[in-house]
């Protein structure tokens, strides 16, 4: 069996298992935290496999965890958001190389994490109507970003939190945003060539699973109290935000 499961390349069966594991781990935490599920998957899973595999593979795995999510949490999402936030999206992604790309990565990131350790903690910045007109901006900067980090989900969540007091219409919803940037790049990378059917295995464990870490989340979820959703939320996004400074000041070759 472990030996069948070492079909993929780059990994044996055992860690073929470890990522299943770490599909529903992940999913279970994304939907607990509100965040956070993605960055912990993309650290783990970088140190086994390649860069130019680790991207499509992170963005083809995380489309099908967010849109397990949305399977279970179908009846919570503001479904008015998602085309006003997928148009903004296509604009943004298709602008990024000519905006930002003259931007150092540090001094990006470095301008990332400092805006989102503010807006965490000054949640009425972030509050607001689902507008289609706040989802159209939200899908620029999520496309545009995209296009240069990968804290794309976090630099999203505390504005599509600011929409609703239900921690799981935030979920849901957050869901269906970042489905949808996720499916991009496995389209862009489909595009150029990336080899998906020969991962098709791993894809398929890892997707089957995460639906089985969102089914754990949810059942959490929904026996949690609103002000610890709220405090594990802020915790989480300060901590990535805090991730997003460090990995700037080793970037521009400071020592901490």
């Amino acid at each position: 069996m472990i030996e069948f499961l070492s079909i993929t390349p780059e990994i044996d069966g055992w860690v073929f298992i470890g990522f299943t594991l770490l599909a529903a781990f992940t999913a279970a935490f994304g939907v607990v935290a509100g965040l956070g599920g993605g960055i912990l998957m993309i650290g783990t899973m970088a140190m086994v496999l390649p860069a130019a595999a680790l991207i499509p593979l992170h963005g083809a795995v995380q489309a099908g965890t967010n849109f397990t999510r949305i399977l279970i949490m179908r009846r919570l999402v503001i479904y008015r958001t998602i085309l006003p936030f997928a148009a903004g999206a296509l604009v943004g992604g298709s602008a990024g190389g000519s905006i930002v790309v003259s931007l150092p990565p540090a001094v990006l990131q470095a301008v990332l994490g400092a805006f989102l350790l503010y807006v965490t903690w000054a949640p009425r910045i972030t509050a607001g109507a689902p507008s289609r007109r706040r989802f159209v901006v939200l899908g620029l900067a999520g496309g545009l970003i995209s296009m240069f980090v990968g804290a794309t989900g976090t630099l999203l969540a505390p504005w599509v939190r600011g929409v609703s007091d239900d921690r799981r219409i935030f979920v849901a919803t957050h869901a269906a945003i970042m489905m949808f940037v996720h499916l991009l790049k496995v389209v862009v990378f489909g595009i150029l060539g990336f080899a998906f059917f020969d991962y098709l295995p791993l894809l398929a464990a890892m997707i089957a699973m995460s639906f089985v870490g969102n089914w754990i989340g949810v059942k959490l979820l929904n026996r949690m109290p609103e002000r610890v959703f709220r405090r594990v939320f802020q915790i989480t996004l300060t901590l990535l935000a805090l991730r997003l400074l460090w990995s700037a000041a080793g970037d521009a070759g400071l020592s901490l």
